[in-house]
């Protein structure tokens, strides 16, 4: 018996994702630690940085809002 054509594409596709992932650079755990903390510590200053700039928008608002 045949196998249907689609059947036949999803097993490639399958093949095809295994051996991809074969060729994929898995971090250890002393880069994760690394890239996990640079993540944070950049999301940390990123949102800091922008409280800073909407409370200064906000008081420069109020302060030509109440004159």
């Amino acid at each position: 018996m045949a196998v249907p054509a689609p059947v036949k594409k999803l097993v490639k596709q399958f093949k095809d994702v295994r051996s991809e992932l074969k060729k994929v650079h898995w971090p250890n755990r002393r880069e994760l630690y690394l890239y996990s903390s640079l993540v944070l510590i950049t999301v940390i200053v990123i949102g800091i940085f922008f409280w800073v700039l909407d409370t200064g928008f906000t008081a420069g608002l109020r302060a030509i809002l109440q004159q």
